[in-house]
């Protein structure tokens, strides 16, 4: 089937064929997934029907008057059977009076169809309400129901004979009857919109629901409305389309098809679905690191997520970046400068990755202007405190000096290696002498050498700065006493009081948002500039 989706805000529409029976409209709360699914529903007309569980358990007066609905094949029952109530109200209990009618009718013609037979045993024909209950067992297999005095009953199967009516049942184990006996009421070959279909379900039966529900009509093609990327992933077949924005003098949509091989995985999803702003992936976790507290206060125009290591990172900003025509959103990564060489920050920033220049981030939190911003807003005076910080520190990096030097040359072995072992080789014998040669070209006697005297030059200089961008050490704020000189307890005192100066953004605020931008080696002007046009970087 090919479904015509709505307008862009240029006029354009597209087409696109429903392989596998069914489509997923997703976006985030506000975007107009809903709007988007009207406008679809209106357009099929005809062929168009609604699942909603929240409509259904909760009395709600408007009808459903979309042809072949559960309100008017419930009106059209009342009207045929003088003994059914006219009075229910929520359009599950009209489902489950419809699925009555529909029992007592199959048994009527199967009566009717035995009369003038020989008697002969003749097997009565699977109700609609027969599939709807061993469709609901399936998922509830604890449980059994029994038909008695016209209704459905229902009990525990360790709970005897103590049957109860479905106006007991759980919200969750109602929202699963609703939608196998609405998805058997849909009209024959009809598209099947369903509204937020993990509702008041479990994340770990939901798939395996919506899976029986296609089953239980495999001649309808579905239409889900979401924005759980849960239930996302477990569509495997369905298109997808993301809703962005509505634009309602214009009544068009900014909107996009994903390509089903974009090879993004279910949180990048999310992050797509989600984003309202331009994107700025960082290290670390989430509710715990210092970067996942620091950055959305400094960086407060960028949607921030955390992602654990540097590598995804990278990946994550070059992935988002080769969706740009999809979102039309800024990404941008951060990592920490760690040991890299000038080339490798360079390479990484010319990619929209974002490195410091300093060595992690507990570095920064070391910053002069941000040592002297706490230090003043405590009282205390801001020259004496970082004058006593920076001796410290630098006495630390004497001590380090060759241990840290050591720690670098490692890591330029490792990089140039890697490099150098990525060339082309005609023959193993080649292999062998490319390999006997390393040391000898790379030589990292001389790259220790090298960086032994570029680190003493900082200490004489007293470069604090430059030992920044290159010290390596996460006992370096409590070692160099910065909380107590501020006057706070502690280590997490004084992160603490960073993070509070940012959230009340007066002019400490500003004062220690700059020096990190500048940190960076970007300001605000280039922070908000357009992504310029790169090769996007490889995972290495």
């Amino acid at each position: 089937m090919e479904i015509v989706l709505p307008p862009h805000r240029d006029g354009t529409r597209d087409r696109i064929p429903v392989v596998g029976k069914s489509l997923v409209i997703i976006g985030a709360n506000g975007a107009g997934k809903t709007r988007f699914t009207d406008w679809l529903m209106s357009e099929i007309s005809a062929k168009a029907y609604r699942i909603s569980a929240l409509n259904a358990l909760y009395i709600k007066h408007e009808i459903d008057k979309l042809p072949g609905s559960i309100d008017s094949l419930y009106q059209e029952a009342v009207s045929k059977a003088a003994f059914l109530r006219d009075d229910i109200v929520s359009q599950f209990d009209r489902m489950m009076v419809i699925m009555i009618y529909y029992e007592m009718l199959n048994l009527i013609n199967h009566k009717v169809s035995r009369q003038g037979d020989d008697g002969g045993h003749r097997t009565i024909s699977e109700s609609l309400l027969d599939k709807m209950i061993s469709a609901w067992l399936e998922v509830f297999p604890d449980n059994k129901v029994k038909r008695a005095r016209g209704e459905v009953l229902f009990a525990r199967k360790d709970d005897g004979e103590n049957m109860y009516s479905s106006f007991k049942l759980s919200d969750g184990e109602k929202a699963v009857l609703y939608y196998f006996g609405s998805a058997l009421l849909a009209p024959e070959g009809g598209v099947v919109f369903v509204d937020s279909p993990g509702l008041f379900l479990h994340p770990s039966i939901t798939g395996l629901i919506w899976d029986k529900v296609e089953q239980l009509r495999p001649d309808c093609t579905f239409i889900y409305t979401t924005h759980d990327i849960d239930f996302l992933s477990s569509r495997r077949n369905a298109k997808v389309v993301w809703v962005r924005k509505f634009y309602f003098e214009s009544k068009r949509w900014d909107y996009a098809v994903l390509p089903p091989d974009a090879g993004i995985s279910d949180d990048m999803y999310m992050t797509l679905v989600g984003a309202r702003k331009p994107m700025l992936f960082i290290e670390g976790d989430a509710k715990h690191s210092i970067d996942a507290k620091l950055y959305p206060l400094v960086f407060r125009d960028y949607t921030v997520k955390s992602l654990g290591g540097c590598d995804k990172v990278i990946e994550a900003t070059r992935t988002f970046n080769d969706l740009n025509s999809l979102h039309h959103l800024l990404s941008r990564g951060i990592v920490d400068r760690d040991r890299r060489s000038p080339q490798e920050v360079g390479y990484l920033r010319g990619r929209n990755i974002y490195v410091p220049d300093v060595a992690e981030i507990e570095n920064i939190l070391m910053l002069e202007e941000v040592i002297r911003t706490v230090a003043s807003v405590h009282g205390k005076n801001e020259h004496k405190v970082f004058d006593s910080v920076r001796r410290s520190i630098i006495g630390q990096f004497r001590t380090d000096l060759h241990k840290q030097a050591l720690l670098h040359t490692r890591h330029r072995v490792k990089r140039l290696t890697e490099c150098r072992i990525d060339g082309k080789f005609p023959n193993i014998t080649a292999l062998e002498k490319h390999m006997q040669n390393l040391v000898n070209e790379i030589r990292p006697r001389r790259l220790y050498e090298n960086l032994c005297r570029e680190f003493q030059g900082y200490v004489a200089e007293g470069d604090y700065s430059s030992i920044l961008k290159v010290y390596n050490q996460k006992s370096m704020l409590p070692s160099s006493n910065v909380a107590g000189l501020c006057g706070l307890a502690n280590k997490e005192a004084y992160v603490q009081a960073i993070i509070n100066i940012l959230r009340h953004n007066g002019q400490p605020a500003a004062r220690i948002r700059k020096a990190i931008i500048e940190c960076f080696g970007i300001d605000d002007e280039r922070l908000d500039a357009p992504i310029p046009e790169v090769s996007l970087i490889k995972n290495d």
